[in-house]
């Protein structure tokens, strides 16, 4: 049973709970409840009212609720020691909102209704950090991502504080203004008496309506853009990883990503505005950069969540790399290895096939990736140059084809208002003859539709690939030669970008260069060319990261080995009882350390989990 001081100590870990004092802390665990429930036992039901708050001391629950009115239950999360959950429906004043279930044997710390509303009277700092915790959980219930791992946990989301929304919106705000005034004018402008120009001055007017009409559609879909765009990017924090979602419809989908355990430090920043309205920039310092998540609401907050985070995957990971020389040890032993049931259903769980495209029909997903220049599929990341390269390639054939377009709309637009003449003309005879020109002019255009075909699938034809093992540069031309360039990510030196000439600086496009050995390959017109080097350099952390574990468990195995020789040979190495003082005292001394005393080396004949546990550091 945990005492008091147990209990703060386990409070002051939890964010929620970041800013109280110690005897802060000690007051709200003295009016916490102990329970021991065991597993399989349901904590509360879907529409259940809120009893009170509940906080994971020891043990594993499971969330799920309903999918969709049918008896089939819809998993949606694994929470485990200090998380905590039914905040929502008490902050809120609502039923519960899922279904709570223990998998195995648990001690929560509860805290009732009452309670837990004196708690949020008394401390008004927790306000902030109750809100960051159940906007997330109710965007995450909102939004699903199939890239994430079977049983990979959001623990924070986010998109951008609605300020910056505002702040984008400002421009096309003020472009209203062009075709209201436009309007205005138009309305108010005093139409000419004389006949002669009348024709004139009602073509004019025809004109400026229509194109005060286009001008207003242009900036709705600009101002509709914007809300899409911005609703689009995200800010997220796993169990596992901490992620940058980035969107542009149909263009561009940039994901950048750190596991936890490669941060190393979080910090906030703020200016005298974002202090007011509470918002701010958090900085997630990585080994391969910075991830950056911008004006994010109660940014002091959220930074402390991912700092808990943080400390959980470090701890974690210490007490994974005892757990894994004990097995080691067990395991050349011939003794039964333990092994935990979290790691398995923790880890992650990457599909090798976008659960996103099999919900999706071939056309539909061809016409969604025709232009994209940035996609992912399993662990591969597939670029594409950028569109403005294929308008370069595509210049000269577009340049004639619209040319030829005009001149057909505009004989068309003639033979229309020609009552003498028609695109179509029928016959006496029962048969039709159409226009040569509008004949002609469509004939001429098919040259050059196969040209920009042509440069589209050279265009397309060019990718550049990311995978978790190497990188590869593919050049194919149509119906011609594929050159392929690859190599190994773990063997990459050094990358660099560059964005070059005003083009470059204007669509954030350039060159990402990567230093292999003696060799050089380029990612040449590509997209957003820093994100494209914090991808290469990820991956090519994750790799060194997953080699550097095959090399540790090999070093695990070779010490494994020599503990058990010597356990197993230990009475070669007792001291005799019978050794003098003197021969002790030169034993010692060639040893370096004093054998005076009855000392024997070696391990306890028939290790036991008791003799284990002490070895397992």
């Amino acid at each position: 049973m945990p005492e008091t001081k147990q209990r703060a100590a386990f409070l002051n870990r939890i964010h929620l709970f970041s800013g109280l004092r110690d005897e802060e802390l000690e007051g709200i665990a003295r009016h916490m409840e102990e329970k021991h429930i065991p597993a399989d036992t349901v904590i509360f039901n879907l529409g259940d009212d809120p009893d009170g708050f509940y906080l994971i001391f020891k043990g594993r629950v499971m969330v799920t609720r309903p999918y969709e009115g049918k008896r089939r239950e819809d998993f949606l999360a694994w929470l485990v020691g200090n998380d905590y959950f039914g905040e929502a429906a008490l902050v809120e004043n609502r039923k519960r909102a899922a279904t709570i279930k223990t998998v195995e044997d648990s001690i929560l710390l509860f805290l009732s209704r009452e309670r837990f509303d004196e708690l949020r009277k008394k401390y008004p700092r927790l306000e902030p950090n109750l809100d960051v915790a159940i906007k997330s959980r109710k965007l995450a219930r909102a939004t699903r991502f199939s890239w994430l791992g079977k049983n990979e946990v959001i623990y924070f989301i986010a998109r951008r504080h609605l300020i910056r929304l505002y702040q984008v919106l400002v421009a096309p705000l003020l472009a209203l203004m062009i075709p209201i005034s436009l309007f205005v004018w138009l309305a108010f402008i005093p139409r000419t008496p004389n006949e002669n120009i009348a024709g004139l001055d009602g073509l004019a007017h025809t004109v400026g309506i229509s194109s005060g009409i286009v001008i207003l559609f242009a900036i709705i879909v600009w101002i509709v853009w914007l809300i899409i765009d911005w609703s689009n990017d995200y800010y997220i924090v796993t169990n596992q990883r901490v992620i940058w979602v980035e969107r542009v419809i149909g263009i561009y989908d940039s994901r950048q990503e750190a596991p936890l355990g490669t941060i190393l430090s979080v910090g906030v920043e703020t200016d005298v505005i974002g202090r007011a309205l509470d918002y701010g920039h958090i900085s997630v310092r990585t080994f391969v950069g910075n991830i950056r998540f911008e004006f994010v609401d109660h940014p002091n907050q959220a930074a402390e969540l991912i700092r808990e985070l943080w400390e959980r995957t470090k701890s974690k990971g210490t007490q994974a790399q005892k757990d894994a020389m004990k097995n080691a040890i067990r395991a050349k032993l011939g003794m039964t290895v333990h092994k935990k049931e979290e790691e398995e259903e923790l880890t992650p769980a990457a599909s090798p096939v976008d659960k996103e495209v099999q919900k999706k029909g071939l056309l539909r997903l061809a016409l969604g990736n025709m232009f994209k220049m940035r996609m992912e599929e399993g662990g591969t990341v597939i670029y594409h140059k950028h569109w403005i390269v294929l308008l370069k390639q595509m210049g000269r054939p577009l340049f004639f084809f619209l040319i030829l377009l005009s001149l057909l709309i505009s004989r068309i637009w003639n033979l229309a208002w020609d009552p003498e003449r028609a695109v179509v003309e029928f016959l006496a005879t029962g048969g039709f003859r159409p226009d040569t020109i509008v004949v002609a002019i469509p004939a001429l255009m098919l040259p050059f539709i196969g040209w920009m075909i042509w440069e589209y699938v050279d265009w397309a034809n060019d990718t550049f690939m990311v995978t978790p093992e190497e990188i590869v540069d593919i050049d194919r031309t149509p119906l011609g030669t594929e050159e392929r360039r690859a190599a190994q990510i773990e063997n990459i030196l050094s990358t660099e970008y560059k964005r070059i000439g005003l083009l470059g600086y204007l669509f954030n496009y350039g060159t990402v260069f990567i230093v292999v050995g003696g060799t050089k390959l380029s990612f040449q017109d590509v997209l957003d060319p820093a994100g494209v080097q914090a991808d290469i350099n990820r991956r090519r952390m994750a790799r060194l990261a997953q080699k550097g574990e095959e090399t540790a468990s090999v070093e695990r195995e070779r010490m494994a080995a020599w503990l058990v020789a010597y356990h197993q040979n230990r009475d070669e190495f007792s001291i005799p009882e019978n050794m003098s003082k003197e021969e002790l005292a030169r034993l010692g001394k060639a040893a370096g350390q004093d054998l005076s005393g009855d000392a024997e080396m070696g391990i306890d004949e028939g290790v036991d989990d008791q003799s284990m546990e002490g070895m397992e550091g």
